[in-house]
């Protein structure tokens, strides 16, 4: 699903740019936020096909960020992807259950990112 916009809620600036080069050369439009409430903001003006949201941003974190996105009806049928370093099950887990579509650790493994991205935005076209 190329061409689709994807919001990048990322504030670190080198996560920030791997994901938005690895996903322009797929042909993605990319928009980016360094906070929660920057995130939340973009997404409601600019309506992203996906969302990949960090977990621990300055401000609200990325579970707070959701919880307005899903608050929201223009926002809340928005897949949303968390990113984080906390890959212990039990922080898998409490992503999940916060209601993210999916989640994905970092530092990225290449391949199985840009695989989950186009899955994500694959299963929410239907």
């Amino acid at each position: 699903m190329a061409n689709a916009l994807i919001l990048v809620v990322e504030d670190d600036d080198k996560s920030r740019k791997l994901v938005r080069d690895l996903l322009t050369v797929k042909g993605y439009e990319i928009i980016e936020a360094g906070t929660g409430e920057e995130g939340v903001d973009l997404a409601q003006k600019r309506g992203p096909s996906l969302i990949l949201m960090d977990i621990r941003l300055p401000g609200i974190d990325g579970i707070q960020a959701l919880g307005r996105l899903r608050a929201e009806v223009a926002t809340r049928g928005i897949p949303v992807m968390a990113m984080t370093a906390s890959v212990m099950t039990n922080d898998r887990q409490k992503v999940l259950d916060a209601g993210f579509d999916s989640f994905q650790s970092k530092p990225i493994k290449i391949k199985d990112f840009v695989a989950a991205v186009e899955q994500l935005l694959e299963r929410h076209r239907r």
